[in-house]
């Protein structure tokens, strides 16, 4: 896929990543191929903003109660389950059907190892739109209007089903286009332009890759790439620091506002972690830096002039020939 559209506006897989949703489903994601395109690159490895574009979509669906990746193991961000096809390189189906044998939930969200600006908001559409209507399954269209199958959520039960009747119809997956599978499934359409651009071709990698640098991109990339690195899971206002970090260098010194930052992040993990204690600590920073600027403030209207460095009560000038 070359089209794209602007919007409007470490460790090792061991096992299933667990954690707690509102309602659970699980998520399969296709990591395989031969990526001919890109010269037989391994494209779940191709980094976007510093991250693996496998990584990235990993973390859209960290939601998921149990993720399985069906490629051969490797390193990623997130605990995962493995799973490989059978037989070897037999294709999208196969490898689907290969993946849902490791799951368990009502609901599959399907999605390919390929989506540089999957977000976890768009599978959370997916689900909710699947949850409230009576379709087998939600996938999205990309710009062209095209289904996008692996970027998509079913119902497991249904997905199985249709599985099994290609089985005993072709004999066997191998080599079955995704198509015979959407032909059997009524399905419900969502466009989304940017979730869905997939990297094909060395030319959407480097689109994806300037996009993530634009104006209003960047900071957010940098943030979830941070994360990632450092194998943080952990929900910010990052508004709200970076607001911090501006008072303590306005209010007090250019350098006291990455300390500071710093600082707010030790306090909150020595507090216990988490949004709360962070933003608990973030606060009595910036109540700390208000108060230190109004203190320069007062000083310079007492003394009608600006303000002079502290001196110590009794000191004394220094008179010596070669003071300065």
């Amino acid at each position: 896929m070359t089209a794209y559209e602007l919007p409007g506006e470490s460790g090792t897989g061991s096992g299933p990543a667990q954690r707690p949703a509102p309602a659970a489903y699980d998520a399969v994601v296709l990591a395989g191929g031969a990526a001919r395109r890109l010269g037989g690159a391994d494209k779940p490895g191709v980094r976007v903003g510093g991250r693996a574009l496998l990584d990235r979509v990993l973390t859209a669906c960290a939601g998921a109660r149990g993720t399985v990746v069906v490629a051969a193991p490797r390193p990623t961000a997130r605990p995962v389950t493995w799973a490989h096809e059978d037989p070897p390189g037999g294709g999208p189906l196969a490898a689907l059907d290969a993946g849902l044998r490791h799951t368990t939930a009502a609901h599959i969200v399907v999605l390919s190892a390929d989506l540089p600006f999957l977000e976890e908001r768009t599978v959370d559409r997916l689900l909710s739109t699947l949850r409230a209507g009576a379709a087998d399954g939600v996938l999205l269209t990309d710009p062209e209007g095209r289904d996008q199958p692996l970027v998509a959520a079913y119902d497991a039960s249904r997905l199985r089903e249709v599985l099994a009747l290609l089985t005993d119809r072709h004999d066997g997956l191998a080599g079955l286009p995704l198509r015979r599978l959407i032909a059997e499934l009524n399905l419900t359409r969502i466009s989304d332009p940017v979730a869905s651009f997939d990297c094909d071709t060395w030319d959407d990698i480097a689109t994806a890759r300037a996009r993530i640098r634009e104006h209003g991109h960047v900071l957010d990339e940098w943030i979830s790439a941070v994360k990632d690195e450092l194998g943080i899971d952990l929900d910010v206002d990052t508004r709200g620091l970076l607001d911090l970090a501006r008072d303590a260098a306005h209010g007090v010194d250019r350098p006291a506002a990455p300390l500071t930052t710093f600082l707010v992040g030790y306090a909150a993990a020595r507090a216990g972690g988490g949004p709360e204690a962070v933003a608990e600590a973030a606060r009595k920073a910036a109540a700390l830096a208000a108060r230190w600027a109004e203190e320069s403030t007062e000083k310079t209207q007492t003394s009608g002039t600006e303000p002079q460095p502290d001196v110590a009560p009794d000191a004394t000038p220094d008179t010596r020939p070669d003071a300065g």
